[in-house]
């Protein structure tokens, strides 16, 4: 069972990895690539980089901090408080078993040694 904060950075890290693979697919490649399919071709065929291309540069670099950030965290915490990662969710009670007192306990019965025997 996972502690909240790991839970947390577990679906933080989910969610910055899937925005991480959309923006890199984004970026111009050397062949236009997924960059040209939102309009980035015609920006970066006046000349020099575009405004936009910057811009996704820093988002993407933004990003990708914060997924380390988060892979590294999880490893602190898995490292330095492993009980937290294996601890096992409460038992179910279960129910008392009594016995009914007029059955004989075996410390109850008469041993051999007991017995009064006569010569």
């Amino acid at each position: 069972m996972l502690t909240w904060p790991q839970l947390t950075l577990s679906v933080l890290l989910i969610i910055f990895s899937v925005i991480l693979t959309l923006f890199v697919l984004l970026h111009k490649g050397r062949g236009g690539g997924m960059g040209d399919l939102f309009g980035g071709g015609m920006s970066t065929a006046m000349g020099g980089t575009s405004v936009a291309e910057r811009n996704l540069d820093r988002i993407t670099v933004i990003v990708t901090t914060l997924w380390v950030a988060c892979i590294v965290a999880l490893l602190v915490l898995y490292r330095y408080f492993p009980e937290a990662a294996t601890e096992e969710p409460p038992a179910a009670s279960t129910p008392v078993v009594t016995v009914p007192s007029d059955t004989p306990s075996p410390s109850d019965a008469a041993s051999p040694d007991d017995e009064d025997t006569e010569d």
